[in-house]
């Protein structure tokens, strides 16, 4: 065995968490050189946000090590370029990596202080990282964060982009600078959006955030249809009437096949006396894990300083980068990054869900193969016709299930999850394939 191959056999030992696999099959591993005992080589990973790249290269150098021969190694840590995008229209997103959607459907639910905080922990990881402002009505960007020269101007035909705190930062709001009222039709609005959004020369950057405006019309639809979002984050709140618009907008971003890797719930509790006060209500959060089968999902607490350093123009990830907002948000972006790197790199194979005639619904998971009855199945349903949104409680009688019934159309939801549509006339049931498993 030559001593590169000696070096990779060691290597490979190291198994990336979230895609499975050695990072020598991954082809991480580039630029080896040997000269006498000295060992150099880079490992090139799919974002520079990865949260386990100083342990791959702490695993690197101790086993390269190992080796008789071997006295020096040097390991560099870089990360994959964009690849180019051939939309001319966008070409400002052309060195763009990943586009993350930050969206609730429902306004006033803190979602911009959501994007503003996700970006500016997705810099301190040492990614370049962007957020654009997508809300023409009412940009909050430009009171969000404190940018003393907001001057725009044009270079090579596309604007620059201003900067803060290591991020390229876009708004209408800085556009507009008179801040007179956007009175503009919908369809206009979204073709200033998009001309916006494209026409900013954004440059290299791992991660483009941008912070949706509320609701499922032209603006929403326009930057699905346009621009190649790889991955939505959701926003609510514990009330009832927004877990209901998250509802809408998480069946939007599955109906245009954006993959949601995250949940966060904003004014979760307010903690007092060592205890969580759950003041404006709970279970929301837990309703829409057991209904969609998210596994990324956050509380974030009612903080008054929360409010304040956004009115300051200060992000709290920023401002207290050792508080407990920041500790989230780090939880957040580095699942948010691991759950991008599995869709985008990892071999994730969904199971297997259809209706076999007199035999059952199949669910093939693993190479295992199981029946559920549909009534079994129908009766399991928890959406907001079969289970009571305010208590809990079960409205479905179960005993009234035909004994006869069986799905009409059965389609994957998202990354966790199958809509079905039932015999009975039932449109909204969704399984996790979590619940498939346990039936």
């Amino acid at each position: 065995m030559s001593q590169e191959e000696d070096v990779l056999s060691k290597l490979s030992n190291i198994i990336d968490p979230d895609l499975g696999r050695d990072i020598v099959t991954l082809n991480f591993i580039k630029d080896l050189k040997i000269d006498g005992g000295a060992v150099s080589f880079a490992i090139e990973l799919t974002t520079p946000a990865c949260p386990v790249k100083d342990e791959f290269k702490r695993q690197a150098v101790s086993l390269v090590s190992e080796l008789a021969w071997v006295e020096n190694v040097d390991v560099t840590m870089t990360a994959q370029s964009a690849s180019p995008k051939s939309n001319d229209s966008l070409k400002g997103l052309s060195g763009v990596k990943n586009v993350i959607a930050v969206y609730s459907c429902k306004g006033g639910v803190g979602k911009s202080t959501v994007a503003v905080n996700l970006a500016s922990s997705l810099a301190r990881t040492g990614a370049k990282v962007g957020i654009f402002d997508a809300d023409v009505y009412g940009p909050s960007l430009p009171s969000m964060v404190s940018i003393e020269d907001t001057d725009i101007y044009q270079q090579d035909g596309m604007l620059v982009p201003l900067e803060y705190e290591n991020m390229k930062v876009m708004s209408f709001g800085f556009v507009n600078s008179e801040q007179e009222a956007a009175i503009m039709r919908g369809p206009m609005v979204s073709q200033v959006i998009s001309q916006l959004l494209g026409g900013v020369g954004w440059g290299e950057l791992d991660y483009l955030v941008i912070d949706f405006p509320p609701g499922t019309g032209d603006i929403q639809l326009t930057l699905l249809q346009t621009v190649e979002v790889t991955a939505a984050v959701m926003v609510t709140t514990p009330q009832n009437l927004s877990f209901i618009d998250v509802v809408k907008g998480i069946q939007m971003f599955d109906t245009l096949k954006v993959p949601i890797v995250g949940c966060v719930e904003n004014m979760s509790y307010y903690e007092c006396c060592g205890e969580k006060h759950k003041i404006f209500g709970s279970g929301a959060l837990r309703r829409l894990q057991e209904m969609y089968g998210f596994k990324n999902s956050f509380e974030i607490p009612v903080l008054p300083a929360l409010s304040t350093m956004g009115d300051t123009g200060v992000p709290a990830v920023i401002d207290e980068p050792s508080g407990l907002i920041a500790k989230i948000y780090s939880d957040i972006s580095s699942s948010v990054v691991r759950e991008i790197s599995r869709l985008k790199f990892g071999q994730i194979a969904k199971p297997e869900v259809e209706y076999i005639e007199d035999k059952g619904i199949k669910f093939n998971y693993d190479g295992e193969e199981k029946y559920i009855a549909p009534k079994t199945l129908r009766a399991e349903c928890r959406c907001a016709s079969c289970i009571d949104e305010f208590t809990g409680e079960q409205i479905l009688d179960k005993s009234k299930v035909p004994e006869n019934i069986k799905p009409t159309n059965i389609h994957p939801m998202g990354n966790y999850a199958v809509s079905v549509i039932w015999s009975d006339g039932h449109t909204s049931s969704v399984y996790p394939y979590e619940v498939l498993k346990k039936l």
